[in-house]
């Protein structure tokens, strides 16, 4: 049988959802996490810099990891609607752990070498790509539709705010170092650490009814689920348009951030490391901005938010192509912050419609979709934008934001902004709301 959700009598949403314990739990352990993940990411991407002082390693080291995790995503949409996603995220954060507490041993010891990080990111692209789809899918088994864009407020806040506060963080552990690998390795360690309270977490977790997705797609293989989650994908213009901007926008933005800001840091602006985490600090703070703009501002009509969808798209196109010629840190925070504040905004919004308009069973491999989206053409960007940063660093900045202007003149075509708008703004559907609440 699956677990009863009682809704706890409060006076807000947030309060509500936060009255729920698993989700109290999950909130916690996941927050926790993602922390460790800043730190991991900026002391990875400054380790692999300082060892080869050349930007297509680090390129290629992403890519390495960004290869499986997108490919991963689709089979781990399918195991999460057949298992469980707490169970898959507990796997995951696993493996997770042995490998953080291995590379932080390795890199204090120094005997890390190049390859063995090419390894590491190809295990942990694997992981990573099965773990995405459950934590994405786990929130609205957990909570109620009416609070689920509280629900997705919370995760995605703190997402945020931590992506604020953890690279400059991270940054300043490791510059506080006179010797880098002591930094590098802290950080490390402390990414080992945030998994095992992850873990915890989730072990704690009470949950019913981890077997009825089993049940529901038990008859179908495992590549037969994968497709019918395409196919649902594919089926809704809606859902295909969506899949094609952010796949777009993503090739667009992903490398040139990725691998573009740590190489400006270190080659252009005088703060290094330290000016590293700050501006991977002020997108972070400009998407926590929004996200509390998309709920505390009322609700924008269809016509308005296609509007803004089209400003939004060509903003950052404008944004991303200036950092071509910014060179001062905080000029480049600035322009990171302005981005991030639009891209929070709609987040929440595209996020809850996803999911109130999806039926449970189908959770995981609709997320899965997304996630491909968004992570499946990133090795190839991040890949390019290295190589480019050898040849011409405006160049490279400039065309992304063309991109990403081409990106906005596609909103504008007949029947694509309006139903994105109507999807991101519309009631739950029927379908959505089909299946238990469960884990």
């Amino acid at each position: 049988m699956a677990e009863t959700i009682t809704q706890p009598i409060a006076s807000s949403p947030m309060k509500r959802v936060l009255a729920i314990r698993d989700f109290l739990l999950l909130w916690i352990g996941q927050s926790t996490s993602l922390l460790g993940d800043q730190f991991h990411f900026i002391a990875l991407s400054w380790l692999v810099l300082k060892m080869t002082g050349d930007p297509l390693a680090l390129g290629t080291v992403l890519a390495l990891g960004g290869i499986p995790r997108a490919i991963f995503t689709l089979v781990g949409g399918a195991i999460t609607d057949r298992i469980s996603p707490r169970r898959v995220m507990l796997a995951a954060d696993f493996i997770r752990l042995f490998i953080s507490a291995l590379l932080a041993a390795q890199v204090l010891t120094g005997t890390l070498q190049v390859w063995m990080i090419y390894v590491y990111s190809i295990v942990v692209g694997v992981v990573s790509g099965v773990f995405a789809p459950a934590s994405m899918s786990i929130t609205p088994r957990l909570v109620p539709s009416e609070d689920l864009q509280a629900g997705n407020s919370l995760m995605q806040g703190s997402l945020q705010l931590i992506s604020f506060v953890g690279p400059a963080a991270a940054g300043a552990m490791i510059a506080v170092f006179p010797d880098v690998k002591v930094g590098v390795a802290l950080a490390m360690a402390f990414d080992a650490f945030t998994f095992i309270v992850s873990v915890v977490t989730l072990w704690m977790m009470k949950v019913g009814g981890e077997v009825i997705a089993a049940q529901k797609t038990g008859s179908v293989s495992m590549f037969g689920s994968i497709r019918d989650g395409i196919v649902f994908m594919f089926r809704d213009p809606a859902l295909r348009a969506m899949f094609i901007l952010i796949a777009v926008a993503n090739f667009a933005f992903g490398g040139p951030v990725i691998v573009g800001v740590p190489y400006l840091a270190n080659t252009r602006f005088v703060e290094g490391a330290a000016a590293f985490g700050l501006i991977m600090s002020g997108y972070a703070g400009g998407n926590f901005l929004g996200i509390l703009l998309s709920g505390a501002l009322p609700k924008l009509s269809q016509k308005l938010m296609k509007v803004f969808m089209v400003v939004m798209f060509a903003a950052f196109g404008v944004g991303l192509g200036a950092l071509a010629w910014i060179n001062i840190t905080g000029t480049a925070v600035v322009d990171m912050f302005i981005m991030g504040m639009l891209n929070g905004y709609l987040s929440i919004l595209l996020i809850t419609g996803l999911q109130r308009n999806t039926p449970k069973e189908m959770l995981g491999r609709l997320m899965s979709m997304v996630l491909l989206a968004n992570l499946g053409l990133a090795p190839l960007s991040q890949a390019i934008a290295g190589a480019m940063l050898r040849w011409d660093i405006p160049v490279l900045f400039l065309v992304a934001g063309g991109m990403l202007l081409a990106c906005a003149v596609y909103l504008t075509m007949p029947g694509v902004g309006s139903l994105l708008s109507v999807r991101f703004l519309g009631e739950p559907s029927q379908s959505a709301e089909v299946g238990e609440n469960h884990v």
